[in-house]
C-alpha cells in the first residue's frame, strides 16, 4: 500500500486557540502559557518535532485517508467527577487549528456516569486519532484527581472541615492537578514555596524548636503566612503560644486532636491534620473540631478518571 507523505504540524508555540477554549480555560484560573507548555510537551513526546513542525502519526498516516473527515466524542466509562475538559480542548485546537471544531458537553466538576457524554470534536480523522491520547491522558488524569477530592469531601460533609492538597504533585502538572482539586470540591494549600512558610519538623530540629523556628520565619517574612507542624499536643501549645496562624497536626490520635483543638481554637490559631488519614476515618478526624484535612493522596495517589474516545467514521470527500 503506497502512502503519501504527510506534512509535519506546526509547533504548539504557533498555535492560537479559540475565544471558547480561551475563555474556558481562563475561568478555570488557568494560565494558557501553563496550559500549552503542558500540551506541546505532551504532544512533542509522541511527535518529536523536526525542523519543519512535528514529526507524523505513522499509525494513522498509513491507515487513514488524508481527506476523511468525521466526528468523535469523549465518554466515561465510570462514575466520577470531571476536570481538564477545556485543557483536553486546548489539545486538539494545538494539534489541528482551524481544521478541529470542539464542543463542550458538560463543565468541570460535573458528575459523570458510564455513558456520559463530556466533549465533542470534529474534524480530520488523522488529526483527531493523533490527538486523542494526549488529550486523555491529561482529561482523565485530572478526572481522577477531581473524584478522588470528591470522595474526601463528601466524607467530611457536615462536618464544617475543608479537605486541602499538598505539594505532592507531579512535576510541572502542579497548576493542573490543584484546579482539579478544585473542581472536586476541595481546597489549595500553597502553590509555591514562596506562598506560605510551613515549618516541618526538620526545619525544628536544625532551628532548635518549634518558637525558635517559628520566630526565624518571621523575623525574615514578617507578613508571610505561618504554618508549624506539630507532633504532639506540648508542640501545638508551643506553636499558639509562639503566635503561629496555622498548626498541622502530624500523625495525632483522635484524643490529641481534640485536645489541640482545646488549645489552638480559643487563641484563634487554626488546626490542619495530616499523615495516616484514609476516607475510613476521615469524618471522625473532621468532627474532632480540626479546620482543615491534608491529604497528599489527592494528588499522588489518584487513579485516572475510566474515559474513553468514541470516532463515527464518514467517508472521505
Amino acid at each position: 500500500m503506497s502512502v503519501a507523505p504527510v506534512p509535519a504540524g506546526p509547533p504548539a508555540a504557533a498555535q492560537r486557540l479559540t475565544g471558547a477554549v480561551l475563555t474556558g480555560l481562563q475561568s478555570a484560573g488557568l494560565a494558557e502559557s501553563v496550559v500549552l507548555d503542558v500540551i506541546h510537551r505532551a504532544l512533542t513526546e509522541d511527535l518529536p518535532e523536526s525542523g519543519t513542525g512535528w514529526a507524523v502519526d505513522a499509525t494513522s498516516a498509513a491507515t487513514v485517508d488524508a481527506a476523511l473527515t468525521s466526528h468523535g466524542s469523549v465518554v466515561s466509562r465510570a462514575h466520577g467527577v470531571v476536570a481538564g475538559v477545556p485543557v483536553a480542548a486546548a489539545v486538539f485546537e494545538t494539534l489541528l487549528g482551524d481544521a478541529v471544531t470542539v464542543l463542550p458537553v458538560i463543565a468541570d466538576g460535573d458528575r459523570v456516569a458510564p455513558g456520559t457524554e463530556v466533549l465533542q470534536v470534529s474534524g480530520p480523522v488523522r488529526g483527531l486519532l493523533t490527538a486523542e491520547r494526549t488529550a486523555l491522558n491529561l482529561l482523565c488524569h485530572l478526572s481522577g484527581v477531581a473524584t478522588a477530592t470528591r470522595l474526601w469531601v463528601d466524607a467530611v460533609a457536615g462536618t464544617g472541615a475543608a479537605v486541602r492538597d499538598t505539594r505532592k504533585t507531579l512535576p510541572g502538572l502542579r497548576a493542573l492537578e490543584k484546579y482539579a482539586v478544585r473542581c472536586g470540591g476541595g481546597r489549595n494549600h500553597r502553590m509555591s514555596l514562596t506562598d506560605a512558610a510551613l515549618v516541618k519538623d526538620n526545619h525544628v530540629i536544625a532551628a532548635g524548636g518549634v518558637a525558635a523556628a517559628f520566630a526565624a520565619v518571621r523575623a525574615h517574612f514578617a507578613d508571610l503566612p505561618v504554618e508549624v507542624e506539630c507532633d504532639t499536643v506540648e508542640q501545638v501549645a508551643e506553636a499558639v503560644g509562639a503566635g503561629a496562624d496555622l498548626i498541622l497536626c502530624d500523625n495525632m490520635s483522635l484524643d490529641d486532636l481534640r485536645a489541640s483543638v482545646a488549645i489552638a481554637h480559643p487563641a484563634g490559631v487554626l488546626l490542619e491534620a495530616s499523615g495516616g488519614l484514609t476516607l475510613d476515618v476521615a469524618a471522625a478526624v473532621a468532627s474532632t473540631g480540626v479546620n482543615y484535612l491534608a491529604v497528599g493522596a489527592l494528588t499522588h495517589s489518584a487513579p485516572a478518571l475510566d474515559l474513553g474516545f468514541d470516532l463515527a467514521v464518514t467517508t472521505a470527500s
